[in-house]
Order: C-alpha cells, then sequence, then structure tokens
C-alpha cells in the first residue's frame, strides 16, 4: 500500500503509519512520513510488516539511510501485534548492504566494516541536539508572538509551561515536541526547573533573549532549506508530491 494509506481506517495499518510517524530524519528532524520517503506498507497476516522506503538521491549519505532504516524497523516492532518488520530501501548505492545489515540486526560498524557505532551515535546526539535548538525556538517565537515577554518566559517554569493555555491545535503541538526533547539537553527538566535554558543548560536573559533567539533561528532556517529541498528533489525524482 503506498503513502496515501497514511490515513487509511485500517487499524492495523493506521498503527504502522503512526509509529513512522515517530521516526525522524536526523538531520531534518522531519518525520520520514510526513517527507513522503515511505512510500509501501504491507501487512501479512503472520504479522510480518514490509515497509519500502526511498530518499531523495541515489547518494544520500549511508549513515542518514542506515539511521532512518533501523529507527523504522525499531520503532514498527514496538507495535505489540508485529511479529517482525522488515525494511526495503530502494534506489539507493548503499541499499544492499542496509537492508541487509538492518533485518540482519547488525550495527552500523557491522555493516559497514571500518565505520563504529560510535560515529553513528556521535552523529546522532549532533541532529538532536539542532532539533532541540529547532523546536525551541518555533516554541519560543510563538509564545513571544501570543504577547509573552522575555522576562515571562526566562523565568518559566516546566510546570507552568505544561500549564499554559494554548489557543489552537499548532501552540499543542509545538509544545509537546518541545517537551518530548528538553530532557535530552538543557539540564534538569523536572517541574520546578526552568523550562527555557541553552543546549547546555545556561540560563537566559531578558537582556540576550533576541540575539539568542537570532542564533536559534539560524538553525531552524537552515534545517527548514534542507528539508524543503529534499522534497523538491524527491518530487522531481519520482515524478509525485512528496508530503503526502
Amino acid at each position: 500500500m503506498n503513502a496515501p494509506a497514511q490515513q487509511s481506517s485500517d487499524p492495523l495499518e493506521a498503527d504502522v503509519w503512526a509509529r513512522l510517524a515517530t521516526v525522524s530524519d536526523p538531520e531534518l528532524d522531519e518525520s520520514v512520513a510526513a517527507m513522503g520517503f515511505v512510500d509501501t506498507v504491507q501487512i501479512d497476516t503472520n504479522g510480518e510488516v514490509q515497509i519500502g522506503f526511498r530518499l531523495p538521491t541515489y547518494w544520500c549519505a549511508p549513515n542518514f539511510a542506515f539511521l532512518m532504516a533501523h529507527d523504522m524497523r525499531e520503532a514498527v516492532e514496538s507495535l505489540s501485534w508485529v511479529s517482525t518488520a522488515i525494511i526495503s530501501l530502494r534506489d539507493h548505492c548503499n541499499a544492499k548492504e542496509i537492508n541487509h545489515g538492518v533485518n540482519a540486526g547488525l550495527s552500523f560498524g557491522d555493516t559497514f566494516p571500518g565505520q563504529t557505532a560510535a560515529e553513528l551515535d556521535k552523529l546522532r546526539a549532533t541532529f538532536r541536539r539542532k532539533a532541540f535548538k529547532r523546536r525551541q525556538e518555533l516554541l519560543l517565537r510563538h509564545l513571544k508572538g501570543a504577547d509573552m515577554t522575555p522576562q515571562q518566559l526566562c523565568a518559566m517554569h516546566m510546570r507552568e509551561l505544561a500549564a499554559l493555555s494554548l489557543e489552537n491545535d499548532e501552540a499543542l503541538h509545538l509544545r509537546a515536541r518541545y517537551q518530548e526533547i528538553r530532557g535530552e539537553f538543557g539540564g534538569p527538566a523536572g517541574e520546578s526547573d526552568l523550562a527555557f535554558t541553552t543546549d547546555s543548560g545556561e540560563i537566559l536573559t531578558p537582556d540576550s533573549f533576541d540575539d539568542y533567539l537570532q542564533e536559534l533561528r539560524r538553525v531552524r532556517v537552515n534545517a527548514e532549506f534542507n528539508a524543503n529541498l529534499c522534497r523538491g528533489i524527491l518530487q522531481t525524482r519520482y515524478d509525485e508530491t512528496a508530503e503526502k
């Protein structure tokens, strides 16, 4: 079944697409489903799920492709009714190696001799840090646009952020995305801890707030440019709309 089935009324297919929606391109912090990378989902009667995906170019970085394939398999296999998930990358220069490695449960280093799992972990951490900055900037700009002052935002605690009455689904989505990653960066993230700090846990001040937002904006704009470029290349390569 192809990508339009993301809205399928079949509950099992809906489960699979929901899990795929949690898997991101590590560089872009965008869902592989929303990006249009996943183009087929097939479910067998024995609980085996076959997932086909493709990327914008034949030479997309193999480490990124491996991460996405690995994360898709883990996400789908977390469903209680799934016996196994088989990932099939196609139209890629390293498709054979990646498909074999991911489906055999091999590490990146075993799949590509000479590479190490530590290198892949470092890459993932680098892009998760960028994702933190991008999500934080989007939420801060939204709250500032809703007439919250830099003083209020710099002093806000996690419990106050969670208790905010937000006006629409977009705002709720931005908050949820930020809360999901806040515990990974910025220091302690308990209810009494500050909601907004730098990725290394430094306290924000009203005087430096606008400059800090500009710094974060550069990270977001770069990621969004790359995401739009990928969508355009994918659309051209397969002569279809990349985002379903």
